[in-house]
């Protein structure tokens, strides 16, 4: 054996050539142009495994991690405790090579735990049924626009979306919608509020969506807005945070007929660009136009308790050319983590992460409001985020936060012009009161 890595001898190489039928390996290029087939690369000599393991460490040593910055940075992904069962559960062999069940019902372990995913989801989201989970948050509120504009049997044109979701979910949605006979309404003023958006709302409306907690953090007045909503037969989407869900009341108790959302906080770490999955729910009566997966519950010939896979729009089984839905197998796995996390918290254990996150943030707003040339600016209550408005640009504070092993926050400037140097701060149950405390003390030091 010449390498190490490449496990194959010269024997088994020219084996494998002739039963393929050509001379060398060159033959299987002989497609690509010679002037493009052996380009030189400047590369360094090759190293052994141990110096390779040093060399990476070292890289990895160099990156902001969580395991070695304190972080206040939110904005979609968020920082929250993982129980040690998630990740024991999710390196099994039965699942971690065998989470995606192409041939469903011999996979019955895999097809409870979706079940079981879907049964928390509709529980945590107050709906009545939930697939087993989307891309990620921005790409299930787009599926969400897209399942009204087919319950509406694609007559309506307008989407009515609050400049309060998050940027990058809008900027999706108008990416999924594009070149399609649909325009998206409502946030072309950043400044509007809900009650702003309802003067749009009439027969041609297809869906009407908001953020709740909204991109600022702060819980939307929803009381009455189904109705409003409902009156001209419009679709009502809510993005939710599910944590906040341990807390406050879900969307299915205020109305809503579809509900989304990032499921990253349930048990996957906060990586900004995933993997992480899209939360799905809506009523039994759209579940047909409902995208993604779907397991059931039944029972077999002998009377014994079972799992199908009860409807399946995806592309890969069938109706290809006519699905909208974007899933991919790594979702699954994401969608057990947020399973097995939600089993292992329960309702008490959701709740004290809930009210952890609350305290601690209201606390650290409290404080950092408290110093002179910084200024708390949210006008309704909030949850686990808020906004502060800084004496100086939060660039430069998030670069001398940097400095002392602090990611900060996020810098709305870049999406908000009116927000110019006001910063979104998010503080989860991870984060300690000494932290916290060290934070203010930071700031203080930059008014």
């Amino acid at each position: 054996m010449n390498n190490p890595y490449i496990p194959s001898t010269d024997k088994d190489r020219e084996e494998m050539l002739r039963a393929i039928g050509v001379e060398n390996i060159e033959e299987l290029f002989s497609d690509i142009p010679p002037q493009v087939r052996y380009v030189k690369f400047n590369l360094p000599e090759p190293l052994s495994e141990v110096e390779i393991l040093r060399e990476i460490r070292q890289m990895a040593e160099m990156n902001a991690d969580l395991d070695h910055y304190t972080c206040f940075l939110g904005a979609g992904a968020y920082n929250h405790f993982i129980p040690s069962v998630v990740k024991h559960i999710l390196s099994r062999g039965e699942f971690y090579t065998a989470y995606t069940p192409y041939q469903p019902e011999i996979s019955q372990g895999t097809l409870q735990s979706i079940f079981e995913y879907q049964t928390m989801i509709c529980q945590l989201t107050g709906m009545e049924v939930a697939n087993a989970s989307h891309y990620d948050g921005a790409t299930s509120m787009a599926e969400a626009a897209l399942m009204a504009y087919n319950i509406h049997r694609r007559k309506r044109r307008k989407i009515i979306v609050s400049p309060a979701v998050h940027p990058e979910y809008r900027q999706v949605l108008r990416a999924y919608i594009r070149g399609m006979d649909m325009d998206v309404i409502g946030d072309e003023d950043l400044e509007a509020d809900i009650h702003d958006l309802l003067k749009f709302l009439d027969q041609d409306t297809i869906c009407f969506i908001i953020q709740n907690p909204n991109f600022f953090g702060e819980l939307e007045p929803v009381e009455g807005l189904a109705e409003r909503i409902h009156e001209v037969g419009a679709i009502f989407v809510v993005v939710v945070d599910p944590i906040s869900l341990g807390l406050f009341k879900p969307p299915g108790q205020y109305g809503a007929d579809i509900v989304v959302g990032e499921g990253q906080p349930l048990g996957n770490p906060v990586a900004f660009g995933g993997p992480y999955l899209g939360i799905f729910a809506t009523k039994m009566e759209y579940v047909h136009r409902m995208p993604g997966r779907l397991v059931g519950e039944t029972v077999d010939v002998e009377g014994k308790r079972g799992f199908v896979l009860t409807l399946s729009a995806r592309e890969q089984h069938i109706r290809r050319e006519k699905a909208t839905s974007n899933i991919c197998t790594n979702q699954a796995l994401c969608a057990l983590a947020a399973g097995v996390y939600l089993a292992t918290m329960g309702k008490e254990g959701l709740r004290k992460v809930a009210e952890l996150c609350y305290h601690k943030a209201h606390y650290a707003a409290r404080r950092i409001g408290e110093i002179p040339g910084y200024q708390v600016i949210n006008k309704k209550p909030f949850f686990k985020e808020f906004v502060v408005r800084c004496p100086i640009p939060p660039e430069e504070i998030n670069r001398q936060l940097l400095q002392h092993k602090i990611i900060g926050g996020y810098d709305l400037g870049r999406d908000y012009p009116h927000l110019k140097n006001c910063m979104l701060l998010c503080v989860t149950e991870m984060n300690t009161r000494e932290e916290i405390d060290r934070l203010v003390d930071l700031l203080k030091a930059m008014a």
